[in-house]
């Protein structure tokens, strides 16, 4: 696995090595007074000298440098790895200093960005040398972060100063969250969905000048066609039924309250459910749930608990990197109205609800409604004692968020055939 290396302090100063020519000359020019002695002067003067000399080499040359990085992936996901390319054009009357480079590195990602400078890779250009350095990285957490800058460090040839330079100016990636495999949610309305939009990109007419087709079971009651079911003697639906995806809504809880520092007495699994790692876990689930359902034929809604937007996926590309970019930087947020679980789910009926919270209570659970959703889910972090028994009493599939969603998910028996699909 690769590490991050430490990064060196920007700036000028004498190495140890040098400290010790430098007292070593003081000496000397100490020696030489007390015991009349030329030859140490000589030496002291000698030693001295290459410190000035030495300084003169490092610190004299005046160095501007144009850094550009190119990313090999527009958004490195969590766990995935990606190739930097930094290209350096330096620009100075001498030949290219010798030293060692380092890319500065984000927490939110692990690689090592180092390296003998020049590179193998350069080329001399007139006024100065144009260098390329490849190296890989990996994401350690989801969040929006900067590589750079560009360090360049560089000594005399005796090894008594050192100069760490900072050149160019950083570069913005974004590190979204990891995306993982679900089982297939075996939900009436996602059957039906399957088939929805395929049929819509066929026909390609408006709803105005389409004709009932017959009932399927999953359709909506609400779209039976009465007069044409009284017509044929069959039960049939409006034809624009087939133009529109069922609707799925996920909602991610970001209220602070629930997603506080753990209380030390907690049992272990139970604390790792609270803070940055709970809220870690909950994004990640939010972002496989929500590509999970659009493609199963789900248009889905990603929301915080508030009813504020976090993402809305139609089946686009950039619909899907839009909201792992959203989820990317997202944060739990404090805030006296973000106390209690506010019924984001309120008039959603038609197809699943996926609920995404950390520290639940048995109390907000009994009172967090579903809004006769088909198929909602709750799903937390770190509930309390009987918080899941009482949210499964109000008709929610409930079940403890951990590091794998998929668990969790099979957990709820979101998984398994509805007792009443067939009917």
């Amino acid at each position: 696995m690769s590490r991050s290396v430490s990064a060196p302090a920007p700036g000028r100063r004498m190495t140890g090595r040098g400290v010790s020519v430098l007292l070593t000359g003081i000496a000397l020019v100490i020696a030489a007074n007390v015991f009349a002695a030329p030859i140490l002067l000589a030496a002291a003067v000698l030693l001295l000298a290459m410190l000035i000399l030495s300084a003169i080499v490092v610190f004299a040359p005046h160095r501007r440098a144009v850094v550009s990085r190119t990313v090999a992936s527009d958004l490195l996901t969590v766990s995935d790895d990606t190739t930097v390319r930094v290209r350096v054009d330096l620009r100075t009357l001498l030949s290219a200093p010798a030293g060692r480079w380092h890319d500065v590195l984000p927490p939110a990602v692990r690689g090592s960005s180092s390296g003998a400078f020049p590179p193998d890779s350069r080329e001399t250009v007139p006024g100065g040398v144009t260098m390329t350095m490849t190296y890989a990285i990996s994401g350690a957490r989801r969040g929006l972060a900067s590589l750079g800058p560009f360090q360049l460090t560089t000594t005399d040839p005796f090894g008594l100063f050192r100069r760490t330079d900072e050149l160019g100016d950083p570069t913005p990636i974004t590190i979204v969250p990891a995306v993982l495999p679900l089982p297939r949610l075996a939900d009436r309305t996602g059957r039906a969905g399957g088939t929805a939009q395929t049929s819509s990109h066929r026909l390609g007419q408006g709803s105005d000048n389409l004709s009932p087709r017959r009932y399927v079971p999953g359709d909506s009651m609400r779209r039976i066609h009465w007069r044409a079911t009284a017509h044929r003697g069959d039960l049939m639906v409006r034809q624009e039924e087939q133009e529109s995806s069922p609707d799925a809504l996920v909602v991610l809880d970001r209220a602070g309250v629930r997603w506080g520092p753990a209380d030390p007495t907690m049992p272990g699994a139970v604390a790792a459910g609270f803070g940055e790692e709970g809220f870690d876990r909950a994004v990640t689930a939010c972002a496989s749930i929500a590509l999970h359902l659009v493609d199963h034929g789900f248009a889905v809604d990603v929301v915080d608990a508030t009813g504020v937007l976090i993402g809305r996926l139609r089946g686009a590309e950039d619909e899907r990197d839009g909201l792992l970019v959203a989820l990317a930087g997202t944060a739990a947020r404090t805030g006296e109205r973000d106390a209690g679980l506010p019924a984001a789910s309120e008039g959603h009926t038609v197809g699943p609800l996926v609920m995404i919270t950390g520290a639940l209570d048995a109390a907000d659970a009994a009172a967090l409604t579903h809004g006769g959703a088909g198929t909602p889910i709750l799903l937390a972090t770190a509930p309390g004692a009987d918080a899941l028994a009482a949210a499964g009493a109000r008709g929610w599939r409930t079940a403890t968020l951990g590091d794998d969603p998929a668990i969790a998910w099979a957990n709820t028996g979101a998984d398994e055939e509805p007792a009443h699909a067939g009917t």
